[in-house]
């Protein structure tokens, strides 16, 4: 079994269901040898070069490895990249605050700076098969959520809370991505 990303060029970032619409609109063209997007010499995987579009297949074994390669390589071109297994948008931009953020979810996703609509959308895939996601600023401080919205936050010591709704969690993580340590006060927490 194979999985797939595809990357290109968008010049603001986009939701998931404008990458998906591209997505399936590229899958439906035809690819052309040869030509295409530079950066496909740079990816790892199996490449197929589409009109202004690369499309990565890789094997399931491989796949979080390879991804992260993407994602980073994508970045450093200033491509957006999607992943249609999990629904995701990787844009450029907007970033978090902490140079060299790391975003992990507990079905393998690593990614490095990651932009603030893909920690958005990535904390809306929690369930048994991604059981956590967790943003670190490794050696300083990490916000972690598992189902049922349990909250941990460590700068020093350990701290836990429950929050009701997603939208709770959403904003807690993008308030600690960008730098907004509001959501400390906003809950009672336990060590």
């Amino acid at each position: 079994m194979s999985v797939e990303l595809m990357v290109w060029d968008e010049p603001v970032p986009i939701t998931r269901d404008q990458a998906r619409a591209t997505y399936l609109a590229v899958k439906r063209a035809e690819p052309v040898a040869g030509d295409g997007p530079e950066v496909a010499k740079e990816l790892p995987g199996e490449v197929t070069r589409y009109p202004g579009h690369v499309l990565v297949t890789m094997d399931l074994d491989t796949m979080d490895e390879t991804s992260a390669q993407v994602f980073t390589i994508a970045r450093a071109h200033g491509l957006v990249c999607y992943d249609p297994q999990r629904d995701l948008v990787h844009n450029v931009a907007p970033l978090g605050v902490y140079e060299g953020m790391q975003l992990h979810t507990g079905d393998g996703m690593i990614v490095h700076d990651p932009d603030l609509g893909l920690v958005r959308d990535v904390l809306g895939t929690l369930s048994p098969q991604n059981p956590f996601v967790t943003l670190v600023n490794f050696g300083r401080h990490f916000l972690q959520v598992s189902p049922g919205y349990e909250l941990e936050y460590k700068e020093g010591s350990l701290i836990r809370t429950m929050v009701a709704e997603l939208e709770d969690v959403r904003q807690a993580f993008h308030e600690y991505a960008t730098g907004d340590r509001s959501f400390l006060s906003r809950y009672e927490w336990s060590s």
